[in-house]
C-alpha cells in the first residue's frame, strides 16, 4: 500500500472547486459521523411486547431492531417538533392550551 500525500484544507478546497475526484485524498476507515455512532443498551421488554414487535417486523420484513429503532426515532423527532411549534405559540408558551383561550360555540 503506497503512503498518502498530505494536502492542506486549502488544497483539498481547490481540489474540490475543481471538482477533482478527491477519493484519493480521504481515509474513509477513519471518518466518524458525529452524534451518530454506535453504543449499544440492554432494554426489558415484556413478553407480549416482544411477541408484538416481532408481528410487527414480520409484517415489515425487517428485523425487531429495527423497528424498535425506527419507533423510538420518531417519538424523539416527533416531541423535538412538536416542542418547538408549542414554543413558537405564544398562547402555548406560558403553559396554557390555546383551547383555553378560545370562545366557546354553543
Amino acid at each position: 500500500m503506497t503512503a498518502k500525500r498530505k494536502v492542506t484544507a486549502k488544497e483539498l478546497d481547490a481540489l474540490h472547486d475543481s471538482g477533482v475526484d478527491m477519493s484519493a485524498y480521504l481515509d474513509v476507515g477513519a471518518s466518524r459521523r458525529p452524534g451518530l455512532e454506535i453504543q449499544r443498551v440492554n432494554v426489558d421488554f415484556p413478553i407480549w411486547m416482544i411477541e408484538s414487535l416481532d408481528q410487527e417486523a414480520g409484517r415489515l420484513g425487517v428485523p425487531r431492531q429495527s423497528v424498535i429503532k425506527f419507533w423510538i426515532s420518531e417519538c424523539l423527532t416527533g416531541n423535538r417538533k412538536k416542542k418547538a411549534n408549542q414554543s413558537s405559540d405564544p398562547t402555548l408558551a406560558s403553559g396554557t392550551s390555546r383551547a383555553g383561550h378560545e370562545p366557546r360555540h354553543r
